[in-house]
């Protein structure tokens, strides 16, 4: 018989050695692993407990405060879209535009090719009355060199914004002069303007843009009516179109500047948060018999669609343009020591009607933002078929008119978006920014000329005699841009306005810009059109499809 190898014999002990040594390893290894707490810690207080195990227990030193920054941002994400918490480094840069002013020199600047020009100064501001000019180039702030090394607007901002009345020192170079011109400017508050710009758009129609509703906006806004009543206003366009809120004191106020008193504007409840109502006072400036139009489109927000919606539900003017936001929560800010702030949703915005402003967010962050993508994709933005309502959002006007809520205002008269006029040729203008980049060097490089224009019939005259629009036809072929001749003739116009446009708010700012470009915006023309009409507001059938 063949003898079996003794390993083979005690290879299954083996096995069974090896197997219980193993086991009894594995025993040592646990009895000497940390200990694993029971505690009974309220949910409350889960997480200062788990901090403070971090800070004691974990495997290397770490600053449990950064911990806490983080932390904060991801609770609030997953409350609704619009609790924030702001860190004290960037609290101050947010709530300056809504503050109505800011600490600085006092310029409007563009960087162009690496170099930081001046575009405007603001008049009465610091770097106006120590004699910056437009056109200059800042090359160095503090003896640090900034021109030519690719400074960014943030870098920029950070150097020449700063406590008042603290110095700051600007080299620039000016044309005609072979050396650096040196400033030494004292900051001092810079008033940032809401009310873009207020001018007579016809005979008896004034315009007025709003860009946010900031401390400062009621003031502004009457100083611009004192103004234009002395023009003939009869009518009134109040264009919040892009204007994604603010103060809700500041919204309120300017709708009370058009109703009667005793009307409702808005109210407010949330769950800690009992209803309360606003009501129109009695009226101050004598708006209350002008005729008015309110534009809104897809990025009008908070503030601007509490004036849209309560002009709409007390049927005081037409509603022009396209379904706002659909942000209608109110938040409260708490600041901290450190100066941090929490803005924290504590109530919703609701209509005179009793519709709620908010559009639904419970299927997440990314897909509420998304909203708008969605809207332009499903056809919204072009045609007022693409919009539905169910039945159970029907709300009913002072007058009894309809009007739907489901999150944002529906405007009573819908304009989509120009799709006949904005050319092949004219979308690429505005896509590579060429009309804007033209009007920049045309501006510099005639600087002294344009200078002596103070109107828009001046500057229009000018440009006029000077065929500018021939060297920008030269300017496009420059930039390699294709197009027909025949394709050129059609965008004529809509490239002239344009081009004149940029060029005048380069000389007198938005009271440039404003009255060529709003020649050729159809929400404004359609406004016009409603206010220089005898029709009713009451009695017109309104444009909502089903």
């Amino acid at each position: 018989m063949k003898q079996i190898p003794k390993y083979k014999i005690y290879l299954p002990l083996i096995i069974a050695i090896a197997f219980v040594a193993g086991v009894w390893t594995a025993i040592a290894l646990f009895s000497n692993s940390p200990k694993v707490f029971s505690l009974a810690v309220p949910p409350k207080d889960k997480i200062r407990t788990i901090l403070d195990f971090v800070r004691n227990e974990y495997v290397d030193k770490i600053d449990t405060d950064s911990l806490v920054e983080k932390a904060i941002p991801e609770i609030l994400h997953n409350l609704d879209p619009h609790s924030i918490y702001i860190p004290a480094d960037e609290a101050l840069a947010i709530s300056e535009p809504l503050e109505g002013n800011f600490e600085g020199i006092g310029i409007q600047f563009n960087i162009q090719n690496d170099t930081i020009m001046v575009i405007n100064t603001i008049s009465g501001g610091p770097s106006e009355k120590i004699g910056i000019r437009a056109g200059d180039r800042i090359v160095m702030i503090n003896d640090s060199l900034v021109a030519g090394v690719g400074v960014k607007n943030s870098l920029v901002m950070k150097k020449l914004k700063g406590q008042r009345g603290t110095y700051v020192k600007v080299s620039v170079k000016r044309k005609g002069r072979d050396e650096l011109l040196s400033f030494n400017i004292k900051r001092d508050k810079i008033p940032i303007r809401s009310v873009d710009v207020a001018y007579m758009i016809d005979d008896k129609t004034a315009y007025i843009k709003i860009s946010s509703f900031s401390r400062t906006t009621h003031s502004e806004f009457v100083e611009a009516i004192f103004r234009l009543k002395n023009s003939g206003m009869e009518n009134v366009i109040l264009d919040v179109r892009s204007n994604s809120g603010g103060y809700m004191d500041a919204s309120t106020n300017i709708v009370d500047e058009f109703l009667a008193g005793g009307k409702t504007i808005v109210f407010t409840k949330g769950n800690a948060r009992p209803r309360k109502t606003f009501y129109s006072s009695d009226n101050r400036l004598s708006c209350i018999n002008l005729k008015l139009a309110v534009l809104i489109d897809e990025f009008s927000a908070s503030a601007s669609e509490i004036v849209a919606g309560a002009i709409q539900d007390n049927d005081r003017g037409w509603v022009v343009g396209r379904r706002s936001f659909g942000k209608g929560l109110v938040q409260e800010s708490t600041v901290f020591g450190d100066g941090s702030v929490l803005r924290l949703t504590t109530a919703r915005y609701y209509t005179p009607s009793g519709r709620c402003i908010q559009k639904p967010y419970a299927e997440g962050y990314e897909s509420y933002y998304e909203d708008i993508l969605n809207r332009f994709m499903n056809g919204e933005f072009v045609e007022a078929d693409s919009i539905k309502f169910a039945d159970s959002l029907t709300y009913y006007t002072a007058s009894g008119r309809i009007v739907y809520g489901g999150g944002g205002i529906m405007p009573d008269i819908f304009v989509g978006m120009d799709t006949v006029r904005y050319t092949e040729l004219i979308n690429t203008v505005l896509d590579y920014g060429i009309s804007y980049s033209f009007a920049f060097k045309y501006t510099d490089n005639n600087r002294d000329e344009l200078s002596e224009l103070h109107s828009v019939e001046t500057i229009e005259k000018y440009l006029d005699s000077v065929n500018i629009m021939r060297e920008f036809y030269n300017y496009l072929l420059e930039n390699g841009i294709k197009f027909s001749y025949a394709e050129y003739n059609k965008s004529y116009e809509t490239l002239r306005l344009q081009v004149y446009a940029y060029i005048a708010r380069n000389i007198i700012d938005d009271k440039g810009f404003y009255p060529f470009i709003n020649r050729i915006d159809n929400t404004i023309q359609k406004a016009l059109l409603m206010l220089n009409s005898n029709e009713s507001l009451i009695t017109q059938s309104l444009q909502y499809h089903r």
